[in-house]
């Protein structure tokens, strides 16, 4: 409700604890603001609403230990509270040298402070006269997120303690771990450094380095607070060619399940590329950290269009000099997306980038056809040979650039409607990709051919680490007598010198005509059948000594790659046939 109080949310402790950090801390008296009955009132039927918990507090009067116990707060409609403890087994024999000291309801970076009445206490519950007013109290703390249900394992040459995850900032995580015999505490050094690996039920959700800043001295069970030792690492190689980055306007926004707390958050996107994006958090209510996992995230742009990813958390960096204040920056990194989606998402930035570009948009089959024959593309001798079938080939390109397939891509440079540069590519085998058909209308552009290259570049550095994408290897087909493919793709292995990073395998080939397989009469001791797994070793063993390339990978010619039939499965979902 407008002009109403800002309502908590409550911790809520499965068993009697020493009173939490956040409680024990100096708190500015000079920063506190006045709660009246009333507003305290619907932040406790808030809290109810949500079957949370608030800190009932005890202190010893001798020695000064605080403990505090969660109560659950019933429906509240005057100046008397009810509260019932989470967990009442041995209570009161537990607090029978304790004196009530308030109530606590920790909300982030602030504190309801509360010094009500007791007007009775049995082992169910207690029941409180709540004062006219309270107080707000605000402390220098970054707000720290309490979770559930979070496995953490702390791990320190080779000693493994098995535990839980208690609550986390951006800064800082603590855990309760427990020591199983012959299990000792004296086993961790608290001056080393120790790796913390966070999972559900599920996965890893985070994994890293961190420092022990402190302990409890428990002898089976203890907490510890542990600092990660940086804001940054590494995930994938370095690249040499850094993807593009974009930035949108409006905002786009990603909206997420927090995987260590449960609750939504919601982040504006500041900047995206085809590998990644940056988002802004204020340094107090941080939720991303280095190295954490987010399983599944939506990325949406004005609400309207939306794609989900599998992203990680690769830095945090201060945007203002200060590491204590201000604003930070989180750079995240797809991990994997639908392929399909992430060609929807590639094709947005590429027209943000230059509006005649185009990844996979539907191309009208009789402007194609016709660019194929005005750019020599489709040669007469070529034609010769397929015209026969033109029909049944119209179908199949018909539904290769209307119907967008899994198993294709291409890549358009055109204006006004009109086809200047034009590459596609298609799966061919496993986790390699044909590149095919590029052509340029020379006398409308003259950099259309290398347009439509730069689009294919920028999507295989965008992709290739995403493993729904299946991108290994590329490769095309090209005629070494003529130059421009001669220079650029035999010019590239040239440059590398590398026969397994990029090579060149020169081909015969000729025409097989139908009834060529039952027709042929070859002398002995040659003849034609399909291969055995002991030819193709030879065939390997051939191919390493003259060539040492990547071509039987590539075309699944190798004995651990051959008789691979996913990608046939694949043709057929798709409406087309592969064999």
């Amino acid at each position: 409700m407008e002009g109403g109080p800002r309502l908590p949310k409550a911790i809520n402790k499965p068993e009697l604890k020493e009173a939490p950090a956040i409680l024990e801390e100096k708190i500015e008296s000079e920063k506190r603001r006045e709660i009246k009955q009333d507003h305290l009132i619907n932040i406790l039927n808030y809290i109810n609403f949500q079957s949370c918990s608030i800190l009932v507090l005890f202190k010893h009067p001798v020695y000064g230990r605080s403990l505090s116990i969660p109560a659950k707060p019933l429906p509240c409609y005057e100046d008397t509270l009810d509260c019932l403890w989470t967990d009442a087994k041995g209570l009161q024999g537990k607090l029978k040298n304790y004196k009530f000291d308030g109530l606590r309801i920790p909300d982030g970076q602030k504190l309801i402070s509360v010094q009500p009445e007791v007007l009775g206490f049995s082992e169910k519950g207690i029941r409180f006269r709540l004062p006219e007013i309270c107080w707000e109290l605000r402390n220098r703390r970054i707000q720290r997120y309490e979770c559930h249900g979070v496995k953490a394992r702390l791990i320190q040459n080779s000693v493994v303690l098995s535990g839980r995850l208690v609550d986390f900032n951006a800064d800082t995580f603590r855990i309760e771990v427990t020591a199983i015999p012959p299990q000792t505490f004296e086993w961790i050094y608290p001056e080393s450094k120790a790796n913390l690996i966070f999972s559900d039920d599920h996965q890893t959700l985070y994994s890293g380095e961190s420092r022990i800043l402190r302990q409890t001295f428990g002898q089976k069970t203890r907490t510890f607070v542990l600092k990660p030792t940086g804001k940054t690492i590494r995930r994938f190689k370095p690249k040499q060619f850094r993807s593009h980055r974009q930035v949108f306007d409006p905002l786009p926004d990603i909206n997420f399940k927090h995987p260590l707390t449960g609750r939504f958050v919601s982040l504006k996107v500041q900047s995206l590329s085809g590998s990644g994006f940056s988002v802004e958090e204020d340094k107090d209510h941080a939720v991303l950290l280095p190295g954490l996992i987010l399983p599944e995230i939506e990325l949406s742009f004005a609400n309207s269009f939306k794609i989900k990813c599998f992203v990680q958390v690769l830095y945090q960096q201060s945007m203002d000099g200060d590491e204590n204040t201000g604003k930070v920056r989180c750079g995240l990194a797809l991990l994997d997306m639908d392929m399909e989606d992430h060609s929807r998402f590639l094709a947005l930035l590429n027209q943000a980038k230059d509006k005649h570009t185009y990844i996979g948009n539907i191309v009208d089959p009789d402007a194609l056809w016709r660019f194929f024959f005005e750019t020599g593309f489709i040669y007469p001798k070529k034609y010769a040979f397929v015209h026969a079938n033109k029909e049944k080939i119209k179908a199949t390109y018909e539904k290769l650039y209307t119907k967008s397939p899994r198993i294709a891509r291409h890549f358009v440079n055109q204006k006004n409607g009109r086809i200047l540069g034009h590459l596609s590519m298609v799966r061919y085998h496993g986790n390699s990709w044909m590149i095919h058909h590029h052509a340029a209308n020379k006398t409308e552009s003259n950099r259309a051919g290398i347009i439509v290259l730069s689009q294919i570049h920028h999507y295989l550095n965008d992709t290739y680490k995403l493993y729904s994408a299946h991108l290994d290897l590329v490769f095309c087909y090209f005629r070494p007598e003529n130059k421009f493919p001669s220079r650029v793709f035999g010019g590239a292995t040239r440059n590398m010198n590398t026969p397994k990073g990029c090579s060149v395998d020169t081909f015969a080939y000729l025409h097989c005509e139908k009834g060529f397989y039952n027709e042929l009469d070859l002398p002995p001791p040659w003849e034609l059948r399909n291969p055995k797994p002991e030819d193709l070793t030879e065939l390997e063993t051939f191919y390493e000594h003259v060539s040492g390339g990547l071509m039987l990978n590539a075309l699944g010619l190798g004995p651990d790659t051959a008789g691979d039939d996913a990608v046939e499965k694949e043709y057929r979902q798709s409406g087309f046939k592969k064999e």
